[in-house]
C-alpha cells in the first residue's frame, strides 16, 4: 500500500532547509574575518541567494511569513550579525514594494526579477542636511521629459557599494514640502554614485554601509503610488524594528550562550562546587528571556494588526508609541546582556578570537541605539505622549 503523501505548504520550514544551513555554516565560518577585515559577507549572501532567500517574502517565491524571516533574521545573526543585518534590510525593503510597489506591469516585471535573479535591495533614507530624520528630504524628484531624475546626498545607504538596486526617500516635486516624500526603486547599474567617505565603524562593521551621492533617472512606475508616510507608519518602521530586534536577539542569545559555556566548563573543573559567575549567569537569563517575550510580543502584535480589519491601526498614535518602545527597549537590553557575557567571560571574553570572545557582539550591539537613534525616538514619543489619552 502506497503511504500517504502529506502535502506541506511551501513556505514551511523555510530555515531547515539544506541550502539554508549552508547560509548559516557560511555565516559563522567568516564572521570574524568579516569583523575584522571590515568587509562584505560575500560567502554567507551567496549561500542566501543559491536558497532563493531574497525572494521568500514574495508570492511568486516562498510567500514566507514574517514570523519566518524573523526567524532566518535570528539564526543568522547568532552566527554573524552583519548577515543578518542585510538578509533584514533586503527583506524590509522587499515588504515595502509587495505592500506598496502598485500592481504595474514595470514593478510585475521587476519583483518577477527579483526572485529570478536574487537581487538585493539597499535602502537610502539618511541624508545630508536632514539630522538623521527620514521623515524628511530636501531631494527631490523632477520632470525630465518622459521620465524623472533626482540627485541625493544619503549619508548612508546599507551595502551599497554590493547591492543591486536601491530604494531612496524624496520630495514628490521641487515644490513639496520637506515631509511630502515618496519611495523610489532605482537600479545601480544605472545610475551615478559618488562615494562619501568610508565605512570603518565600531561594530556592523561587514554591513558596509557608507554614504554616496547619487544621480538617476527613472519611469514613473518606478515611484511607489501610496505617500512614504504610509509606507513608513505601515510597513517599513514596524517591520524595520521587529526584524532589527531578531538581529539583536541573536547577538545577545549567543553571547549569553557563550557565557553559560563558560560557566559549564568553570564547574566541572570543580565538582560539587558553583562558581561564582553563575549567580551573574543566572542574572543573566533573566534578561534574555525578558529579550525573547520582548521581540515575540511586538512580532506577534504587528503581524495581528496586518489584518485587514486591524490594520487602520498601524497608523495610530498608541501602534507608533509601542512600537517606539519597543525599538529602544531591545537596542538597551542587547548592550546589558553582551556587557553581562563579558563580565562572565572576563579576560576570555574580552580578547578577540576564541570560543568566548564576545567583543565582537557587544561592539555590534552598540549599534542599535543608533539605527534611528534612540534620543530621536524618545524625542518622537514625548510629542505624541503630549497628545495620546489611552492606555499604552
Amino acid at each position: 500500500m502506497t503511504p500517504l503523501k502529506i502535502l506541506r505548504p511551501r513556505t514551511h520550514n523555510l530555515c531547515d532547509s539544506p541550502a539554508f544551513e549552508e547560509a548559516l555554516k557560511a555565516a559563522a565560518e567568516n564572521a570574524d574575518d568579516v569583523d575584522r577585515h571590515a568587509r562584505f559577507p560575500k560567502e554567507a549572501i551567496g549561500a542566501l541567494k543559491r536558497a532563493g532567500a531574497l525572494g521568500w517574502f514574495l508570492p511568486a517565491g516562498a510567500n514566507a511569513r514574517l514570523e519566518q524571516l524573523a526567524e532566518a533574521t535570528f539564526e543568522l545573526s547568532r552566527r554573524c550579525s552583519a548577515t543578518g543585518m542585510v538578509f533584514a534590510m533586503h527583506q524590509i525593503q522587499v515588504a515595502s514594494l509587495v505592500r506598496h510597489g502598485g500592481h504595474s506591469s514595470w514593478m510585475n516585471g521587476y519583483l518577477r526579477r527579483l526572485d529570478e535573479e536574487q537581487r538585493l535591495i539597499a535602502s537610502a533614507t539618511s541624508e545630508l542636511g536632514v539630522g538623521g530624520n527620514m521623515r524628511k528630504s530636501l531631494a527631490s524628484l523632477e520632470s525630465d521629459g518622459d521620465r524623472f531624475k533626482f540627485e541625493k546626498k544619503a549619508t548612508t545607504i546599507s551595502y551599497g557599494a554590493h547591492a543591486d538596486d536601491i530604494l531612496s526617500t524624496m520630495r514628490r516635486s521641487p515644490e513639496a514640502d520637506s515631509g511630502d516624500q515618496v519611495l523610489v526603486l532605482t537600479h545601480f547599474s544605472e545610475m551615478e554614485r559618488e562615494p562619501m567617505g568610508e565605512w570603518d565603524t565600531l561594530g556592523m562593521r561587514g554591513t558596509c554601509s557608507p554614504g554616496f551621492t547619487i544621480r538617476a533617472k527613472c519611469l514613473a512606475d518606478q515611484v511607489l503610488p501610496v505617500p512614504f508616510a504610509t509606507i513608513a507608519a505601515e510597513t517599513m518602521v514596524p517591520v524595520s524594528h521587529v526584524l532589527w530586534g531578531h538581529v539583536w536577539l541573536g547577538i545577545a542569545t549567543e553571547a549569553f550562550d557563550r557565557a553559560q559555556s563558560f560557566v559549564r566548563v568553570q564547574a566541572r573543573q570543580d565538582p560539587g562546587k558553583t562558581p561564582p559567575t553563575a549567580s551573574k549567569l543566572a542574572e543573566l537569563s533573566v534578561c534574555i528571556h525578558q529579550f525573547r517575550t520582548l521581540v515575540s510580543t511586538a512580532l506577534a502584535e504587528y503581524v495581528k494588526l496586518l489584518d485587514t480589519e486591524n490594520a487602520a491601526h498601524l497608523s495610530s498614535v498608541g501602534y507608533a508609541v509601542r512600537i517606539n518602545n519597543f525599538k529602544v527597549a531591545a537596542s538597551e537590553l542587547a548592550v546589558e546582556i553582551c556587557q553581562g557575557a563579558l563580565r562572565i567571560c572576563g579576560f576570555l571574553g574580552y580578547k578577540n578570537g576564541g570560543q568566548y570572545s564576545v567583543g565582537r557582539h557587544l561592539r555590534d550591539a552598540h549599534s542599535a541605539a543608533l539605527m534611528i537613534a534612540n534620543d530621536r525616538i524618545l524625542a518622537t514619543n514625548a510629542s505624541l505622549l503630549t497628545v495620546y489619552r489611552d492606555t499604552i
